[in-house]
C-alpha cells in the first residue's frame, strides 16, 4: 500500500517537473536581467548597485583570501553551536509541552509572545552575561533558534496518534524509551521543519551580533566593506552567505529524509 502511494504520488508530480524548473531558472535570470539593466540604466548610484562582472569579480577576489575563510570557519562554528545549544534545548521543552497540558497551559503563551519578539534587543543582555566574544554571538543564535523549535516540537507532539502512545505504555516503556521508540519517530517532520525555521533565524541572530560587536566573523566583513562603501564585496559576501544557508538547510532535509524541492 505504501509502495503504491508513493507511485501514484510520482506519477502525479512527474509532469509537473519539468515546467516547474523552467519556472524556477526562468525567475533567476529575469532577476539577474533586471539587476544588470538597473546597473546600467543609471539610475541608481553606480557603486549601489554595481553590474554583475563586479561582483562576480569580488567573490573571485574573495575566494582567493585566506582570512576570507578565517571569517568563514568563524561564522560557521557560532552558528552550528547556536544550533545545537537552541535545538536541543528547545526539543526539551517542546517536549515537555507537549507531554503535559499543565505545561502547555502555563509556558506556551510566553513562547508565543517572546517568539516573534526581535531577538537582537537582547543583545546587550547577552554581552554583560556572556563578554563580547563568541559567547555573546552564540547566546543570541541559540535564544533565536530556540523558539521556533520548542514550538514546532509541542505541535507536533499534539499530532501524534493516541494509538501508539497507548501502544507504549501498554508495553510499560520507560519515558526515555517512549521519547526515543514513538514520540521522535513520530514527529520526525515537525522536527526538521523547527530546525529548518531554527537554522535561518539563528543564522540572522549570529550575523546580526557579528555586525554590532565583533572583530571576526563575516558578519563583521560585511559591516566593514560598508563603512567602506565597497559594494561589490558587501554583495559577493552576501551571495556566499546565501549559498551557504540554501546547502545548510538541503542538509538538514536530506538527513530529516526530506526534501524541500521535491515536496514543492
Amino acid at each position: 500500500m505504501a509502495e503504491t502511494g508513493r507511485l501514484t504520488r510520482a506519477i502525479i508530480t512527474t509532469p509537473l517537473a519539468g515546467p516547474v524548473a523552467l519556472v524556477r531558472v526562468a525567475i533567476i535570470v529575469a532577476l539577474l536581467a533586471g539587476w544588470e539593466a538597473l546597473a546600467a540604466s543609471g539610475l541608481l548610484y553606480r557603486d549601489v548597485v554595481p553590474s554583475l562582472r563586479a561582483i562576480g569579480g569580488a567573490i573571485a577576489a574573495l575566494l582567493v583570501r585566506p582570512d576570507y575563510y578565517f571569517h568563514l570557519g568563524v561564522t560557521i562554528a557560532e552558528i552550528g553551536l547556536a544550533l545545537l545549544i537552541g535545538g536541543v534545548s528547545g526539543l526539551f521543552v517542546g517536549l515537555a509541552l507537549g507531554r503535559s497540558r499543565f505545561l502547555a497551559r502555563a509556558f506556551e503563551p510566553y513562547l508565543y509572545y517572546l517568539g516573534p519578539t526581535p531577538k537582537i534587543i537582547f543583545f546587550p543582555i547577552m554581552i554583560m552575561w556572556f563578554g563580547v566574544g563568541p559567547g555573546s554571538k552564540v547566546a543570541l543564535g541559540a535564544l533565536s533558534c530556540f523558539f521556533p523549535v520548542a514550538l514546532s516540537v509541542a505541535a507536533g507532539m499534539r499530532q501524534i496518534d493516541p494509538v501508539l502512545i497507548r501502544v507504549g505504555r501498554s508495553f510499560r516503556a520507560r519515558p526515555w524509551q517512549m521519547a526515543w521508540k514513538i514520540y521522535l519517530p513520530a514527529m520526525r517532520h515537525p522536527i526538521i521543519n523547527g530546525v529548518r525555521l531554527g537554522l535561518g533565524v539563528a543564522l540572522i541572530g549570529t550575523l546580526l551580533a557579528e555586525t554590532k560587536l565583533s572583530n571576526r566573523g563575516i558578519g563583521f566583513l560585511i559591516i566593514q566593506a560598508y563603512s567602506l562603501f565597497d559594494m561589490p564585496r558587501m554583495y559577493a559576501m552576501l551571495i556566499v552567505l546565501f549559498v551557504l544557508a540554501i546547502g545548510a538547510n538541503a542538509l538538514v532535509g536530506r538527513l530529516g529524509g526530506l526534501d524541500s524541492i521535491k515536496r514543492f
